[in-house]
């Protein structure tokens, strides 16, 4: 008796009494799963010129990854990072500068940034904001 009702406690504890399996939330963060694109926009700023670009990107287990050109070419980017279950997400994007004049400081073509981005999503759209240097709105669209 004592070891059926030590069972169901812990049953209880583990929330397995009665309830359907757990599937590791994979199903919650799964729902932002799927082709986005990811749109970049600064305005000028400190000297540097503003601009607006696309990045096709992939959401795939609640994890983003999104790309533009080809890593090493003037210009890429790569933006990553994990969407909570609750739309959440903390990405980073690194990347070559592009234009000289698009950069703070006028940086040379192809020297190297990052940043990290703040961001939120629902099923169809999120927006978010670049933390540090330059203010930078991101805006994600559902395909």
């Amino acid at each position: 008796m004592k070891s059926q009702i030590l069972t169901l406690g812990v049953a209880l504890l583990c929330g397995s009494a009665g309830a359907e399996p757990s599937r590791g939330g994979s199903d919650v963060a799964s729902r932002f799963d799927g082709a986005w694109t990811a749109t970049v926009t600064c305005t000028n700023w400190a000297g540097a010129l503003g601009y607006s670009f696309a990045i096709p990107s992939q959401v795939t287990a609640g994890v983003l990854h999104g790309e533009r050109m080809h890593a090493g070419e003037p210009g890429w980017l790569v933006l990553d990072g994990r969407i909570e279950p609750d739309g959440q997400a903390k990405l980073y994007a690194k990347g070559l500068v592009g234009a000289s004049a698009t950069a703070v400081g006028q940086q040379p073509k192809g020297t190297d940034y990052g940043y990290h981005v703040t961001a939120h999503f629902n099923e169809s759209h999120g927006s978010g904001a670049r933390v540090e240097g330059r203010p930078c709105d991101l805006d994600f669209a559902r395909q």
